[in-house]
């Protein structure tokens, strides 16, 4: 029966979301704030593969409170988008309210096996923290970085494996640095975390998907001071 349930929860949301494609996040986030829309939207976010960031508040947020969430995600995803080489995505939180994902490749950020921010990123990650976190100081942030699969020269298999993931750290807190650097609070970084080889975004067998691979990913979602603002009704 337990089984079950969690089954019927997942496919209701799978139609309930599949209608809501052409809605804005303040739409999405009235339906997601409403009732146990919260509860419901962290699963199928956890189903859907998210990255899981953002505090588990342990109580459903009220519909009135999700769309001033909502509404206000939506003016952060704007701004992020105005960042040059970085691409912006809505996904959901631990909570299932919606959170912003700015993915910057390594590509642009690092030359190959390096941690070290090329010109290009420091410039890209200046006019992120200038235009977006600097701006909206009540969303929390979580850094992730990731390499592709690529072994090292003269290491085993299990040796590249650890040494990407070292390699991700190192790159995951490059960006931390280098934003802190840029006025950014280190009390809105919640977490910066490498994850090497895991959770690939394109094929490992090409030149293209390998790039794709190498990234850093840039989560912003909402903090308890944000909820608790929207649900004092006082949100802008």
């Amino acid at each position: 029966m337990k089984a079950l349930g969690v089954s019927t929860i997942l496919l209701c949301g799978a139609v309930l979301f599949s209608s809501c494609s052409s809605m804005n996040n303040t739409a999405k986030g009235g339906i997601i704030g409403g009732g146990s829309g919260a509860i419901l939207g962290g699963l199928i976010g956890k189903a859907a593969g998210n990255a899981g960031v953002g505090a588990i508040i342990g109580t459903a947020v009220g519909a009135g409170a999700g769309v001033l969430i909502g509404n206000h995600m939506d003016k952060v995803k704007k701004q992020a988008e105005q960042v040059q080489n970085a691409k912006v995505e809505e996904v959901k939180d631990n909570n299932g309210l919606t959170a912003v994902k700015c993915t910057f490749d390594s590509g642009i950020l690092f030359n190959t096996g390096k941690a070290d921010l090329s010109s290009a990123a420091k410039s890209s990650l200046n006019d992120f923290a200038q235009n977006v976190l600097n701006k909206n100081t009540d969303v929390d942030v979580s850094i992730q970085g990731y390499t592709d699969n690529q072994g090292w020269k003269n290491s085993t298999a299990a040796e590249s494996t650890e040494k990407n993931l070292d390699l991700s750290r190192q790159r995951a807190q490059a960006v931390e640095t280098y934003l802190k650097s840029c006025g950014v609070q280190g009390t809105q970084i919640k977490e910066t975390k490498g994850f090497g080889e895991q959770n690939p975004v394109q094929d490992n067998s090409t030149e293209e998907g390998r790039k794709q691979n190498r990234r850093v990913e840039i989560y912003m979602y909402a903090s308890k001071q944000m909820i608790e603002s929207a649900q004092a009704g006082t949100l802008k």
